[in-house]
């Protein structure tokens, strides 16, 4: 009964580190409990035992996808905490000293763990420990050099040196070497995350701004695809727009799909968005459901302030029994259960071209529809072909009035410090605004209550172009984890040596 008390205290703590609690800092102690649970027992006991934890934690984190599919959500549920499982029937293989090199094996393999369950099934990269330091700016600007990998490592890190100091308190005296390497690593950070948070400012040097208005229209999922309120929803827009055009924005965004009509089924539809933006002068991003060749995309759409279409980018990674159906033949029963679309993965990572006023480039920028910005491969081949500042369209209408949409914003944040761009988001019911290179959120869209979710309005920001050179992250991509793995990999052969 403790062990199982300890499996439920670690899963509490760690779903209290995410939105909508923000409890960040128990985050940096919350597997400790786990560990106590599993200590001393055999390899199926340590696996039960943290498999419970998933359960209790993923029901506590995704509780949300009900509002969906009850029977996805259990699916869900008890595949994702097969990783906490697995988890903890590794670390049950090793002796309980913890020496230096246990310190850094434990946490690594949580890592991979993390990236295997962001990449396998088409991958589901939520809720990484890492994204629960969204607010702890301090320590997330490693995630420029690491991703977020390396924020979840240091988490990781610290929980199993605190649970090696409880459980041998004369080990700070004794073997007090072991834990210098952690000391030094978080200092680092510390370090680094402050320099990066104090750089001086570009602005005087490079004056390129933008300024971009969001609209956030507040469309419920049961009203958005009725036919008798097509005109209704797009006056919604249009009305909006004119609201937000009053900071002279240099480009209005709206969210996914937020057209009301299949493109080119509906063209009169289309026909009023381009006639509306050649009155107001300024150019429009907005998300689509578009149809070719009897193929349908979730696609976002650039129109200039003349009108006409600048560029199309149809979604790359498109959710898995949500949007299609994976092994359709195998799994095609499935549709009577969940409810899920017929959409067709694009193939170009698109960069739009903004003409502008400022200067003689125009301005690059590229957009993540819906979960996308979980991955954060795309965001990096984007901003390494040319993005200028990344956009997130979406719409998390489905899931109600839960944290869903906040656990959302939490990968924008990542993607914006991994690549050093502002990353703007535009939400169907929030959460929509605007988030800096150093992964600060600058402004939302709020209601006078300060309600962001399941609000109405629109919200206005200038942001800098600026950009000093790609970061590293950008540039050679998941690193750490290829270190990660080599680590593990090396120690595996150090352990089995006689």
């Amino acid at each position: 009964m403790s062990s199982l008390l300890l499996c439920l205290l670690s899963a509490i703590l760690l779903i209290l580190s995410f939105p909508c609690f923000n409890l960040w800092i128990l985050a940096w102690f919350a597997l400790v409990p786990l560990f106590f649970a599993i200590q001393g027992k055999s390899k199926a006991k340590a696996f039960l035992l943290s498999y419970i934890t998933g359960i209790i934690f993923w029901l506590g984190t995704i509780y949300w996808l009900i509002h969906v599919t009850l029977t996805g959500m259990i699916i869900l549920v008890l595949y994702l905490a097969l990783y906490f499982a697995l988890f903890g029937l590794i670390i049950s293989t090793m002796n309980y000293e913890l020496s230096t090199l246990d310190l850094l094996f434990i946490p690594s393999v949580w890592v991979i763990l993390e990236f295997i369950r962001s990449h396998l099934f088409t991958g589901f990269p939520w809720a990484l420990l890492g994204y629960s330091q969204y607010l702890n700016l301090l320590f997330i600007q490693i995630a420029d050099i690491t991703g977020a990998w390396g924020v979840s490592f240091l988490v990781a890190w610290v929980n199993i040196s605190v649970y090696s100091v409880i459980r041998q308190p004369s080990s700070l005296i004794r073997k007090k070497y072991k834990y210098v390497f952690p000391l030094a690593c978080i200092i680092f950070t510390s370090i680094y995350g402050y320099h990066k948070l104090n750089l001086p400012t570009t602005r005087s040097l490079l004056p390129a701004r933008l300024k971009i208005s969001v609209i956030q229209p507040n469309i419920s999922q049961e009203l958005k695809w009725n036919e008798s309120l097509r005109d209704f929803i797009m006056e919604g827009y249009f009305s909006l727009s004119k609201q937000a055009l009053k900071d002279k924005p240099d480009l209005t965004i709206w969210p996914e799909a937020a057209l009301p009509v299949v493109l080119e089924e509906e063209s009169p539809y289309y026909k009023r968005v381009k006639d509306f933006v050649k009155e107001a002068k300024t150019p429009l991003l907005f998300g689509a459901v578009s149809l070719r060749d009897n193929i349908y995309y979730n696609s976002a759409l650039l129109i200039s302030k003349e009108g006409w279409l600048l560029g199309k980018y149809d979604k790359l990674h498109l959710v898995p029994f949500g949007e299609y159906i994976p092994l359709r033949k195998i799994l095609g029963f499935l549709e009577t259960l969940v409810p899920i679309g017929d959409f067709t993965a694009g193939r170009d990572y698109t960069v739009f071209s903004l003409p502008t006023t400022y200067y003689l480039l125009p301005t690059k920028f590229s957009v993540l529809i819906c979960f996308e910005d979980l991955f954060p491969e795309i965001s990096r081949k984007f901003t390494k072909r040319g993005a200028d500042f990344l956009v997130n369209i979406t719409n998390d209408a489905w899931f109600k009035r839960t944290s869903s949409p906040y656990q959302h914003l939490l990968s924008s944040v990542f993607r914006a410090v991994e690549n050093r761009v502002f990353l703007v988001r535009a939400a169907n019911t929030g959460v929509s605004g605007f988030i800096a290179p150093t992964g600060k959120i600058i402004s939302l869209v709020n209601n006078k209550f300060g309600n962001n979710i399941f609000v109405s309005g629109y919200e206005s920001q200038e942001i800098s172009l600026s950009k000093q050179g790609q970061s590293f992250y950008t540039r050679y991509g998941d690193v750490f984890i290829v270190i990660c793995i080599l680590f593990v990999l090396s120690s595996i052969i150090i352990f089995k040596k006689p």
